[in-house]
C-alpha cells in the first residue's frame, strides 16, 4: 500500500494500491493552487507555509504496518511547485 503524506504537517492524504496511483493524485494536486484545498496548509502561518508531499510504501499484510520506503515527491507553496529530483517526469 502507498500513502501520500504531507511530511511538514504529518497529515495523511490518502491510500493507494500502487505508486502509480499515488503519483497520479499528486500530479492532479499540482494543478490546484497552493492556497486552495487540499494544498492550503493547515497551520496559522499558511500563507508562508506549504505542503511537502511524500509517498510512503507500507507492508500492510499484518495489523501493524511496516514502512518499506519513503520518497519525497513534490512541494507546493506560494513560491510554486518544486518537484524532487527525478520525480517531475515520474509515471
Amino acid at each position: 500500500m502507498f500513502v501520500i503524506e504531507d511530511e511538514r504537517h504529518a497529515e495523511h492524504h490518502g491510500e493507494f494500491p500502487t505508486l502509480h496511483d499515488a503519483i497520479v493524485e499528486l500530479r492532479r494536486r499540482v494543478s490546484i493552487p497552493w492556497d486552495q484545498a487540499p494544498n492550503v496548509a493547515p497551520c496559522m502561518s499558511w500563507e508562508t507555509c506549504g505542503r511537502e508531499y511524500v509517498v510512503i510504501e507500507y507492508d500492510d499484510s499484518s495489523l501493524t504496518w511496516k514502512e518499506l520506503q519513503r520518497v519525497r515527491v513534490v512541494e507546493i507553496s506560494a513560491l510554486g511547485v518544486r518537484w524532487s529530483s527525478g520525480m517531475e517526469g515520474a509515471l
